[in-house]
């Protein structure tokens, strides 16, 4: 979520009152922003870490189901939070920090999840491995561009990396469950722990060359500061 901060009216003196005041008035809006719902969808999907983590143990299909009822939810969540924050001029500081965060939170621990459920497995470790390693990698990029003022906008390439990254992880969480009700196979594997898989490369690709145009941004600027 993205938040633009502008204190006063252009071109008006300010008063020894007001300069005094402003801090005041800018910690209120602080504990305002940080209860507005576009940021309690945020927590929520943080929250939605250790309930996905907990319903993933719970014994039979159910667990399978019951973690992709969290899964989705967390997801939609990520659409209205930044949705609601610029349609109700509710972007904050502690959005921006938190909501890569919970994203980041919830991809990494699904994936750690199929990969100890045995849904991803053989080959298909290296597409998690891929994911995770963009992730982590663009991130301390973004955190280094960041401090030298560099802005980076997220391509609509990244965008739908990141759907098609929900939908894969989504028909994995589904996993065995799904496949015992859909009984189509293909290669040895189920209908929806297939399409899953197929999926999960396909955004894999897609963070491959993502992750490229991060870095090339990233060396081209500090290669201007060599210079």
């Amino acid at each position: 979520m993205e938040r633009d901060q502008h204190d006063g009216t252009e071109g008006e003196p300010v008063s020894e009152q007001a300069r005094v005041e402003q801090p005041v008035g800018r910690r209120g809006d602080g504990r305002l922003h940080a209860l507005s719902l576009p940021n309690l969808l945020t927590y929520g999907r943080i929250a939605a870490v250790p309930a996905l983590v907990f319903c993933f143990y719970v014994e039979g299909y159910a667990s399978r189901w019951f973690s992709l009822a969290v899964f989705i939810a967390a997801s939609v969540s990520d659409f209205l939070d930044g949705y609601l924050a610029r349609a109700w001029q509710q972007q904050s500081a502690i959005g921006r920090m938190l909501d890569p965060i919970a994203d980041k939170l919830l991809v990494a621990t699904a994936l750690m999840l199929l990969v100890w459920g045995g849904t991803i497995g053989d080959w298909s470790l290296l597409a998690a491995i891929v994911i995770l390693a963009r992730e982590i990698s663009v991130s301390g990029l973004r955190e280094f561009l960041a401090e030298v003022r560099v802005s980076v906008p997220v391509s609509r390439l990244a965008k739908w990396k990141t759907t098609l990254q929900m939908v894969a992880i989504g028909f994995l969480l589904a996993g065995p469950a799904g496949d015992r009700v859909l009984r189509y196979e293909f290669g040895g594997l189920g209908l929806i722990t297939y399409v899953g898989l197929l999926l999960l490369w396909i955004s894999a690709l897609i963070t491959l060359y993502t992750g490229y145009d991060y870095f090339r941004a990233g060396v081209r600027h500090l290669m201007g500061e060599d210079v």
